[in-house]
């Protein structure tokens, strides 16, 4: 069985912004229209995406039930990994 790579898949995210200046990603818009709920963000930090390239904030998220990562790029863009 051959190994697909994950590529970046934008999306369009709807987002909470807090007082002090946080973005809090809180539903994301496949590319089909369905709308995804994220549950509970539970951890964010900068770093490096190493298996598709390029650098930002990476969201690790619960949406229906999976743990997910969601980024915020450098490029203020929303894209998460997927295998298409």
């Amino acid at each position: 069985m051959i190994e697909e790579s994950p590529c970046k898949v934008y999306v369009d995210v709807n987002v909470e912004f807090t007082r002090d200046g946080r973005l809090i990603p809180r539903s994301i818009i496949w590319r089909d229209g369905a709308i995804y709920e994220i549950q509970r963000v539970t951890e964010i930090r900068r770093t490096a995406n190493l298996a598709t390239g390029g650098t930002g904030v990476r969201y690790t998220i619960y949406v229906d039930g999976f743990v997910k990562h969601l980024y915020y790029g450098d490029n203020h863009r929303w894209f998460v990994e997927a295998n298409d």
